[in-house]
């Protein structure tokens, strides 16, 4: 199997079950989704950043469908002006190249350095999808399982809302746009109502 083989013996270690999907190599989101057809997970992607001083990094899981820029992750994480971490760095701390970044590469992290937020849309999710340590394969295990990988690794992590849910879920966004109509309608109907009551009583203010 494709894939670093310390984790695959944490893996078995900690009683996590896994899906292994082998494919050709898959730097980038796009390529991959090319072989995720099909499954039922909610794939990832994985954005590992430095801090200016860069003496802290952090890695950022979300949803690989979600649009966000640095300096949208900046305002939510509130760790100061962050940069894409070098792949000097993301060798030194997580032990992958560039493409095959994966929380799967904490196992490299012996001394507990890097600060790992998940973005809190993922607990909707039954299963995630992450490359194990290489592009050229993905692992698809139970979201409470990433979780349990997470505690056991023993770096600071923790979930934290990084975007709205809209266009990432039909029936998330199906209730959304019904609660905002209902509330149009109701202001909508509050208005006529107040302007009716005005009106009868002489007055033509709308308020």
């Amino acid at each position: 199997m494709n894939g670093d083989p310390k984790l695959y013996e944490l893996l078995e270690q900690l009683g996590i079950a896994y899906e292994y999907i082998e494919h050709p190599e898959a730097p980038t989101i796009e390529i991959a989704k090319q072989y995720w057809a099909g499954h039922d997970a909610r794939h990832c992607k994985n954005l590992f950043f430095r801090n200016h001083k860069g003496n802290q990094h952090y890695l950022v899981l979300l949803d690989c469908d979600a649009e966000m820029n640095i300096h949208a992750i900046e305002q939510q994480l509130h760790q100061g002006k962050l940069s894409f971490a070098s792949p000097e760095r993301l060798m030194k701390y997580l032990g992958v190249k560039p493409g095959s970044v994966t929380p799967f590469g904490l196992i490299n992290d012996v001394e507990h350095h890097v600060i790992v937020f998940v973005d809190r849309n993922l607990q909707q999710a039954e299963r995630v999808s992450y490359h194990p340590c290489e592009n050229t394969a993905s692992l698809i295990i139970k979201r409470a399982d990433l979780e349990k990988f997470l505690d056991y690794q023993g770096n600071r992590w923790e979930w934290i809302d990084l975007y709205w849910l809209l266009n990432l879920n039909p029936s998330y966004e199906k209730n959304i746009l019904s609660t905002l109509l209902h509330f149009v309608v109701f202001v909508g109907c509050s208005a006529a109502v107040c302007t009716y009551s005005r009106e009868y009583k002489g007055e033509k203010r709308i308020f």
